[in-house]
């Protein structure tokens, strides 16, 4: 049944790299992922359910990261503040997805109750790393700075806009994590 429901979510990542979020519809996900439309249903009983899945998945995936990251000597901190290399494919593939993913968010009706599913999993997934870097730093406001950092620089990378200069970037990032001021 996890092989089903991954091959869905898999068929969801590629139409929104792929095609884009006007593709994304329960019947092309389906055909993508080889079920039928009931099968899909199955696992995710609505399209809202399904970007809610994804979500989840996202931050399933990123929390691997941040093991990975751990496990290598990085901090949360340090791992929040990568800068995406559009250069890269896995993080171009990684920023096209995101990118998808905001496009699908913003298609919904701010008022359509429909997107509370899809919030509340995103909500969940920011709240997790900001608990992260509350524990990594003795000052709440010095680890909610690292976060709004981390955040605008991935917006940056997410619109495509011209990374910061690398050598001033690494100054920010040694500037961040290395001079917490007093606190608590």
């Amino acid at each position: 049944m996890t092989a089903t429901r991954d091959r869905i979510l898999d068929a969801l990542e590629n139409l929104l790299i792929d095609q884009g979020i006007s593709q994304v519809t329960l019947e092309n996900v389906a055909a993508a992922a080889g079920v039928s439309k009931g099968g899909l249903l199955y696992h995710f009983k609505n399209k809202d359910a399904l970007l809610t899945g994804l979500v989840h998945r996202l931050g399933e995936r990123a929390d691997e990261q941040v093991k990975h990251a751990v496990g290598q000597g990085r901090s949360l901190a340090e791992w929040y503040l990568q800068n995406p290399d559009s250069s890269n494919e896995s993080d171009a593939l990684e920023l096209a997805l995101y990118r998808s993913m905001v496009a699908a968010m913003r298609t919904v009706d701010a008022h359509d109750q429909r997107d509370d599913q899809v919030q509340q999993a995103l909500t969940a997934v920011m709240d997790a790393w900001k608990s992260g870097l509350d524990a990594e730093f003795e000052d709440p406001v010095h680890a909610e700075i690292v976060r709004l950092v981390g955040d605008g620089v991935y917006l940056r990378a997410l619109l495509g806009l011209p990374p910061i200069d690398p050598d001033r970037y690494r100054e920010v990032v040694t500037r961040l994590l290395n001079s917490q001021p007093s606190g608590r």
